[in-house]
């Protein structure tokens, strides 16, 4: 996974209109798909719409 195609922790809060904290945690957790780069987290966007995506269903 390259950073250049992946979504930081920040963008992330921001496309699912959630704190990044939150992020971080349902990364730490499995809730949410991602990778670590350098400590950081890393999100593709296919996965995170695909989590948008559900949790909208579910609202």
């Amino acid at each position: 996974m390259s950073a250049e195609q992946t979504l930081s922790v920040d963008e992330v809060a921001e496309i699912l209109s959630m704190k990044a904290v939150t992020i971080k945690r349902y990364a730490r957790e499995g809730l949410l798909d991602s990778e670590q780069d350098n400590g950081e987290f890393r999100f593709l966007p296919d996965k995170v719409e695909k989590f948008k995506a559900i949790q909208e269903k579910l609202r």
